[in-house]
């Protein structure tokens, strides 16, 4: 069924043309803008992975990757669901230090998303990650990070709107932190997503930290898996759309398991047995460096920034026929 939601009134800003040419635009200034602010080179990345690697991120670990057999030598590859893993793993190999990181382009297919305004099948990242010290590894180090990303997400939106001035929408650069605990007990009788909405409405920019660890009530505020952030290290950048009038996260991101907290989190999650994967053993075994990183939506952003109604005006992808149907009839073209 369908989950398409029309704006009252929503007209595009930009034609298509424009859309075209914005796209390209806002992707150049704004990777210039990520790499400049957190000292990152681009880097190459892979489309697929062996499962046995370890490298895949298991996302909420109930979606199932697109698999498919190599006909020369009979192996199974994965199709990314993203980059969580491997850039931590590749920052080791390709001899980056201190202060410095990588960021790339991550494409991928997630199958089982529901899709929506906002969710697609296909997925467009820049997934970045830099190398830190140990002692780095603090709230406060995360949240001066969470800030040289919102300057540059609204560097970015300035440039754009030089060019295109009728885009409005401005995005609040005053990033407010908030856990996820703090916000069930601001809003006890809320889902974790009505909480989201209410504090982006408030706020428009906030940095909702420590997800994926349980809440006083018993629940997680939302899943994440347990070999990539800290749980007690990490967050979403979340910013109030107004265009759809709801909370739009931009990125997910955090400062990544040590192997003490790899450790607990896997006994924590049930998932002891990615403790034999070779990703996994190095991390347990202090073999991978110390990190932080995430990724940053492309398409997210082009729609929050272009005034999008629907992530489908900014990439290509497959849509149900209520969509398509309902898109035509309002206007909104997908690409």
């Amino acid at each position: 069924m369908s989950k398409l939601f029309i704006p009252d009134g929503y007209k595009s800003v930009l034609d298509s043309y424009d859309t075209q040419n914005g796209i390209g635009l806002l992707k150049r200034v704004f990777q210039d803008e990520l790499g400049e602010k957190l000292h990152l080179k681009r880097v190459s990345a892979p489309l697929f992975v062996e499962p046995s690697s370890g490298l895949n991120d298991d996302l909420n670990g109930v979606e199932r990757p697109v698999e498919f057999d190599i006909k020369e030598n009979g192996k199974v590859a994965q199709v990314v669901h993203s980059l969580a893993k491997w850039k931590r793993f590749a920052l080791k190999n390709y001899h980056f230090y201190v202060g410095n990181g990588l960021y790339t382009d991550m494409n991928a297919i997630r199958r089982d998303e529901d899709l929506d305004n906002i969710h697609s099948i296909y997925v467009d990242q820049w997934d970045w990650e830099l190398v830190i010290e140990e002692k780095d590894r603090n709230i406060e180090f995360l949240k001066n990070i969470v800030r040289n990303i919102v300057d540059a997400v609204c560097d970015s939106q300035q440039k754009l709107m030089e060019k295109y001035p009728q885009l409005g929408n401005r995005i609040e650069r005053n990033v407010t932190f908030i856990t996820t605990q703090e916000l069930e007990d601001r809003y006890p009788d809320l889902t974790p997503k009505e909480r989201e909405n209410a504090a982006a409405k408030e706020h428009k920019t906030v940095f909702l930290m420590q997800i994926g660890k349980k809440l006083r009530s018993g629940k997680r505020h939302d899943g994440r898996a347990p070999d990539y952030d800290d749980w007690d290290l990490n967050g979403d950048i979340i910013v109030w759309n107004e265009v759809l009038g709801q909370a739009f996260e931009l990125s997910s991101m955090g400062i990544r398991v040590s192997p003490e907290s790899l450790d607990r989190q896997l006994t924590e999650a049930g998932c002891d047995s990615r403790r034999e994967l070779m990703y996994h053993k190095m991390l347990l075994a202090g073999e991978l460096p110390y990190t932080v990183g995430g990724g940053i939506g492309q398409s997210r952003l082009c729609m929050l920034i272009l005034n999008k109604a629907h992530i489908g005006e900014v990439h290509a992808s497959v849509w149900d026929d209520e969509t398509i149907e309902g898109c035509r009839k309002a206007g909104i073209k997908l690409l």
